[in-house]
């Protein structure tokens, strides 16, 4: 490739000009970058370098470090809180889409089944970057349907190591049996996790902990750096993705101390890096073949979309309310950037024809172009189709406050809170998880919203930083205990207040360190012994 200077100049040009321009509309970035490819192709003619190998891996590593960041938001402890999100919703709606895209391909469309598989499994997963950035950006990442979204792509997001593990058994492992490849797949994976939770996670924190100490910001910089890049080509040296050990990498420094740093220091690297991918992408678009198979596209699009919605909002709706089940249904039906990966990894392979994969990348495209414009709007279509309109107050309605103190919980416990607030005139409001209590607060004109506050995004929704005080008054001793440690992550400062029932209980609450806890048994001896000693037994007489 010569003069390589001049078409990165023009790429950094042409897609600031187009993403300003996309910012006023309110479209998403990454259709800019992907008309900056195809405008590059055909401004400099450079259809034939767009498919080479360098290229190729020189956009993956946009792919890296967004498994990267991806895996930082997937620390252990919040796969803990969201497990049923993340693994009850996502393997359901994973594994019913591509089981239901398979039929279709394999048995309706005649694709071979090998083709069919890779199709169905790259239509399961829905756009991680289009979607969650839509969803921070309004703040309906702390709605129901916003968390349930969020649940499910986390789970897309893991299911990709395998998927990619997968396709590079099948592609070089062809003569073995499906059994046999499996196998391999799961071992290889537990000897890589094994080895990186281990002698990868002392390294990662020993290098962490003086490059942060050196207190030079680029020295940290560097260390992060490395550490993706260090992952990610172990990784690839015993066989597996680049995407893999970057994801591994990101989890690790989840639990670490420096995760909020590392977490800011490395969004400016992964946005452009995600960008070139898409450039990337776009430089591979063909468009005389897109204006000749539009109606193909069309259908296909079509098809999938009506298919993911449905079977996500069965998903959603059996476990939660139809209404948020549509909302999450139609948000994530569009198909994601990985499947651009799946196409690529699985046409050099073998295991995917060459025209096919490409027809398939402009639906993907298509996809990713329309969603940006159709998902603002979600919640009014969800609410015109089923007639209906949620009467829960959720975090996102809330609008921000300053020194009010927050109940969790609004059990037997939390009734008794509230009275006592009103009658010192204290103003606070309730968050609970659950709608039964969220009703019978706003049956008594309360300010109640519906979420989890074990969650981060629900913690940072209800401006904890601000609050006088958080009073935490469930039963549960490990929601009790996980509510604590989310509030003290985003803030060592905060009046946290809990309720525990047994020694056991106070012992963990009180290893957190920072809560003020109130044992049940104890409050309740010292009022008898004071309603004793004021005589105030003589009444019952």
């Amino acid at each position: 490739m010569e003069n390589i200077l001049l078409y990165v100049v023009a790429a950094l040009g042409v897609s600031t000009v187009l993403n300003i321009a996309l910012k006023r509309a309110k479209i998403s970035p990454i259709i800019g970058y992907i008309f900056t490819g195809v405008l590059l192709t055909y401004i400099f003619d450079l259809s034939d370098v767009a498919h080479s190998h360098e290229l190729e891996y020189i956009g993956e590593f946009g792919i890296v470090f967004l498994m990267f960041t991806i895996g930082l938001e997937i620390s252990l402890s919040k796969m803990r809180t969201m497990k049923m999100l993340i693994f009850g919703n996502g393997i359901a709606q994973v594994s019913l889409t591509a089981l239901a895209v398979y039929a279709m391909a394999h048995y309706i469309f005649d694709v071979a089944s090998l083709a069919a598989l890779m199709i169905s499994l790259a239509f399961a997963l829905s756009s991680t970057a289009v979607v969650l950035t839509h969803l921070k950006q309004s703040k309906e990442i702390y709605a129901s349907y916003g968390q349930r979204a969020t649940g499910i792509l986390i789970f897309q997001d893991i299911a990709v190591i395998p998927i990619l593990i997968l396709i590079g058994f099948l592609s070089n492992e062809g003569q073995e049996d499906i059994t046999t490849i499996l196998l391999h797949t799961f071992m290889s994976a537990f000897v890589i996790l094994l080895v990186m939770f281990t002698i990868g996670r002392k390294l990662i924190e020993w290098l962490l902990h003086f490059s942060a100490n050196s207190e030079l910001d680029e020295l940290f910089m560097a260390s992060v750096l490395f550490i993706v890049t260090a992952a990610s080509l172990m990784a690839d040296f015993m066989g597996f993705t680049y995407s893999l050990g970057a994801f591994v990498a990101g989890m690790i420094i989840a639990e670490t101390k420096y995760f909020h740093k590392v977490e800011a220091d490395i969004a400016p690297f992964k946005d452009i890096l995600l960008g070139t991918f898409f450039v990337v992408v776009g430089m591979k678009i063909d468009a005389l073949m897109f204006v000749e198979n539009f109606g193909t596209i069309m259908s296909v699009f079509l098809m999938v979309f009506i298919l993911k919605t449905i079977i996500t909002f069965g998903v959603v709706a059996i476990t939660y309310k139809p209404l948020t089940g549509l909302k999450t249904g139609l948000a994530i039906a569009q198909v994601g950037e990985f499947s651009f990966v799946i196409f690529a990894v699985a046409s050099a392979g073998n295991l995917l024809e060459e025209q096919l994969a490409s027809l398939l990348v402009l639906v993907v495209i298509f996809s990713m172009i329309l969603t940006p414009f159709f998902i603002p709007h979600v919640k009014k279509i969800a609410e015109f189709i089923l007639h209906a309109k949620s009467s829960i107050p959720e975090v996102i309605d809330m609008v921000h406050r300053k020194d009010h103190v927050i109940v969790c919980g609004y059990g037997v416990v939390g009734k008794f809170v509230t009275q006592y607030l009103d009658e010192y005139g204290v103003e606070y409001i309730i968050i609970d998880n659950s709608p039964k209590h969220v009703r019978e607060a706003l049956e008594q004109n309360l300010e109640v919203y519906l979420g989890d506050m074990s969650k981060r995004s629900i913690v940072e929704a209800l401006h904890v930083k601000d609050s006088a005080a958080v009073i935490v008054t469930l039963d549960n001793p490990d929601k009790k205990q996980l509510i604590c440690e989310a509030v003290l992550k985003q803030t060592k400062d905060a009046n946290l207040i809990v309720k525990a029932v047994s020694k056991e209980e106070k012992e963990r609450l009180k290893n957190l360190q920072a809560p003020i806890v109130i044992d049940g048994k104890v409050e309740v001896a010292r009022v008898l012994v004071e309603r004793v000693m004021s005589c105030q037994l003589q009444s019952f007489k």
